[in-house]
């Protein structure tokens, strides 16, 4: 009765729900008159994670087109990924903006490397990044997250929640080879070369959360799905070539 009760909550929700979130519903729901709510308001956190992993593996054995899903915000019941260009039919109003190949590079090293500054991104790809870390702070995708403790006092930057969630992952720890990456040795940027940066005019907080399409192979595209109610994103790259001796400047309205 208990993961009904909890499945029903999760099916019901416009939003993913935490354990905690869970808790609560089963504590309001319960009064002096119904006993059988009365008891459920006793449950654990601990015992409803155990029940929305035996919901997430019996979903999966019985190969429905849904399926439940923990991310970084909760828990919440998606289609599958393979039904998606179907699903997708339902929603022809829905087009998600693209992010281009260098826009994906620049995403990826942040992701790895953060928090990170501009001028280290910029030695790594070797060209300027200012068109691509303003689109990525526009879609936000990644904000600042303060100034490196160096001459200058530059803007570091970091990925966001809603990086997360789109990627359907719960932390940076599960990106594809995080820890190999993480140690490999990049470039850095000479400390004279860490300039003072203006603060971006744009927000960087994680309440807009605009539809993105994004590929790219350093990132866990075929994992991403989306919510049982909406059209999946199709993780499709965006074919752009780069010229090396030309800067990634990318008009805002293409991306």
């Amino acid at each position: 009765m208990l993961k009904h009760i909890i499945e029903a909550l999760v099916f019901a929700s416009q939003k993913p729900l935490m354990p905690r979130e869970i808790v609560q519903a089963l504590k309001s729901a319960a009064s002096e008159e119904d006993a059988e709510a009365k008891e459920f308001a006793k449950v654990k956190e601990e015992e409803v994670a155990a029940l929305l992993e035996e919901l997430k593996n019996s979903y999966a054995e019985a190969g429905h087109a849904f399926q439940l899903v923990e991310q970084v915000n909760g828990w919440h019941v998606v289609t599958a990924p393979a039904y998606g260009k179907w699903v997708r039919q339902l929603y022809p109003e829905s087009k998600p903006a693209r992010l281009s190949g260098p826009a994906l590079e620049t995403l990826a090293i942040v992701a790895y490397r953060q928090p990170i500054t501009k001028a280290d991104i910029e030695v790594v790809r070797g060209v300027a990044v200012d068109g691509m870390m303003q689109t990525l702070l526009e879609k936000s995708l990644i904000r600042i997250a303060g100034r490196a403790d160096v001459p200058g006092r530059p803007l570091l930057y970091e990925t966001t929640e809603y990086f997360l969630e789109h990627f359907g992952l719960k932390g940076v720890d599960e990106l594809p080879n995080s820890a190999e990456l993480r140690r490999a040795n990049l470039p850095t940027a000479p400390v004279e070369a860490q300039a003072p940066v203006p603060e971006a005019p744009v927000s960087s907080g994680a309440d807009a959360k605009p539809e993105v399409e994004m590929a790219a192979p350093e990132l866990p595209l075929a994992e991403e799905t989306a919510p049982a109610h909406e059209a999946p994103v199709e993780a499709e790259a965006a074919p752009e070539e780069e010229s090396p001796a030309a800067t990634d400047e990318e008009n805002p309205a293409q991306s």
